[in-house]
C-alpha cells in the first residue's frame, strides 16, 4: 500500500509539473479608469475598478429585463457561447504545441450539436402551435432528436479520423474536455432558460442572489475578513462568507416580495403564435397570492407580532438565498480549483477587475441546476395550458379519441352525467 500511494504520488506531481504556463491575459482595463486611480494602492484600485464595472453590469442587466423575456434568453445564449469560448480557448493554450488537428474546428461543431438538440426540444416544447402552422418545421421536429444524434455521429466520426500516432492519449484528453465543458455550459444554460419559462421571478431572485452574495461576501472580506475560508481561494474569509450569507437571505426576501405583487414577473412565460410574441398574463398562482401566517412564539416576543403577511413565494426564496450563499460558492471554489490546476489567475480579461465572464457565472450553472430541481421536485403540477397544446396537435381522429377516454373516465366519477339518447 505503501509502494501505491508513493507512486500515485509521484504520477500527481509529474503531471503538474508537466503542464505548461498558460501566458496570462492581457490587462482590459479602460485608460481613463487607469489615470482616475493611478494615484490609489492596488488593493483601492481594484476595489474601485471592480465596483465601477460592477454598477454598470447591474444596470444593463436591469435594461435587459425590461428588453423582455426573449433579450434575456439571448443573454443566456450569449453568456453560455462566451463560457464555452473561455474555457476551450484555456485547453488550445496549454496544448497548442501539440498542433492538434481539427480540435478547435470540432469543439465549436459539438457546441452547434449540442445548442441544436437542447434548444430544438424546447422549441417543440413551448411553441408546438407555431411549429404546426409550418410544415417545414414539422419535419424538423418530428426527427429532431434522430437528427441531433446524426450530427453528433458525424463529428464524433470527425474525431476518430483526426487521431494522430504518438498523440492519442492527448486527444483524448481534449475530446473529454470539451464534452465536460458541454456539459457545464451548454445544458446548465438550458435549465437556466427552463427556468425562465417558469416564471422571470424564478430567473431573476436565484440570480440575483448569487449577485447579492458575491458582492456582499467581498465587501465584508474586504474591510473585515481576518479568517481565511478555503485554501482554493486565499482571499476568501469566514467573515465574508457568513456576511454574505446573511446578507443574501435578507435580499432575497425584500426582493421577492417586490417581484411577486407584478404579474410581468410571476407569470409563465408563453409564445403567442397569434401575435408572435412572448407574454406573461395570467392569474397568479398561490405563490403569489399574500397569505396571513402565525409568527413562532419564540419570535413574538422579540418582533411583538403575532402573526405576519407575506407571500408564500417569500418562504421558497429562503431556500434560493441559503443555496445561493452556502452551497453556490463551491461553484468559485471549484472554478478557482480549475485555474490553479492550469496556473492561471482568471479564464479571461473580459471584464477589468473581474477576469473573465467564466469567473463571474461559475456559481450561476450550479444555481440554475437547483432552482430546476428544486422547482421539478417541490413547486411545478400538470400543466393545462401546456397540455392543451400538445393535444391541438394531435391529428382529429386522436383527439376524438382522447376526448372519449377523458369524457369516460368524468362520467365514472361523477363529474358528469351520461348524455341521454333518444
Amino acid at each position: 500500500e505503501v509502494d501505491l500511494e508513493e507512486r500515485l504520488r509521484e504520477l500527481d506531481l509529474r503531471s503538474d509539473s508537466d503542464i505548461p504556463d498558460v501566458p496570462p491575459p492581457t490587462d482590459s482595463t479602460p485608460e481613463i479608469l487607469k489615470r482616475a486611480l493611478s494615484g490609489l494602492s492596488a488593493r483601492w484600485k481594484n476595489w474601485w475598478i471592480r465596483g465601477i464595472l460592477s454598477l454598470a453590469m447591474i444596470s444593463g442587466f436591469f435594461l435587459i429585463i425590461y428588453l423582455g423575456s426573449f433579450m434575456l434568453m439571448l443573454l443566456v445564449l450569449s453568456i453560455q457561447v462566451k463560457c464555452y469560448h473561455e474555457i476551450i480557448t484555456i485547453g488550445y493554450r496549454v496544448y497548442h504545441s501539440y498542433d492538434l488537428p481539427w480540435f478547435r474546428s470540432l469543439s465549436w461543431y459539438f457546441l452547434l450539436c449540442v445548442n441544436y438538440f437542447f434548444y430544438g426540444e424546447t422549441v417543440a416544447d413551448y411553441f408546438a402551435t407555431f411549429v404546426q402552422r409550418r410544415e417545414q418545421l414539422q419535419f424538423l421536429i418530428r426527427y429532431h432528436r434522430f437528427i441531433s444524434f446524426a450530427l453528433y455521429l458525424t463529428g464524433f466520426c470527425m474525431f476518430v479520423l483526426s487521431l494522430v500516432k504518438k498523440h492519442y492519449r492527448l486527444q483524448f484528453y481534449m475530446f473529454a474536455w470539451t464534452h465536460v465543458t458541454l456539459l457545464i455550459t451548454v445544458t446548465q444554460s438550458h435549465l437556466v432558460i427552463q427556468n425562465l419559462f417558469e416564471g422571470m421571478i424564478w430567473f431573476l431572485v436565484p440570480i440575483s442572489s448569487v449577485i447579492c452574495n458575491d458582492i456582499t461576501a467581498y465587501i465584508f472580506g474586504f474591510f473585515f475578513g481576518r479568517t481565511p475560508l478555503i485554501k482554493l481561494s486565499p482571499k476568501k474569509t469566514w467573515e465574508g462568507f457568513i456576511g454574505g450569507f446573511f446578507s443574501t437571505v435578507v435580499f432575497g426576501f425584500i426582493f421577492s416580495y417586490f417581484l411577486a405583487q407584478h404579474q410581468y414577473f410571476v407569470c409563465p412565460v408563453e409564445y403567442n403564435s397569434e401575435t408572435n410574441r412572448f407574454v406573461t398574463e395570467c392569474e397568479p398562482s398561490e405563490l403569489f397570492q399574500m397569505k396571513k401566517y402565525s409568527v413562532p412564539p419564540l419570535l413574538q416576543s422579540v418582533l411583538g407580532w403575532e402573526t405576519v403577511n407575506m407571500y408564500p413565494f417569500q418562504m421558497h426564496s429562503f431556500a434560493l438565498s441559503t443555496f445561493a450563499s452556502l452551497i453556490g460558492p463551491f461553484g468559485g471554489f471549484f472554478a478557482s480549483g480549475f485555474k490553479r490546476a492550469f496556473k492561471i489567475k482568471d479564464f479571461a480579461a473580459t471584464i477589468p477587475g473581474h477576469g473573465g465572464i467564466m469567473d463571474r457565472f461559475d456559481c450561476q450553472y450550479l444555481m440554475a441546476t437547483f432552482v430546476h430541481v428544486y422547482i421539478t421536485s417541490f413547486i411545478r403540477g400538470p400543466n393545462p395550458s401546456k397540455l392543451l397544446k400538445q393535444l391541438l396537435i394531435l391529428q382529429p381522429e386522436q383527439q376524438l379519441s382522447v376526448y372519449k377516454t377523458l369524457k369516460s373516465h368524468l362520467v365514472e366519477k361523477g363529474i358528469l352525467q351520461p348524455s341521454l339518447r333518444g
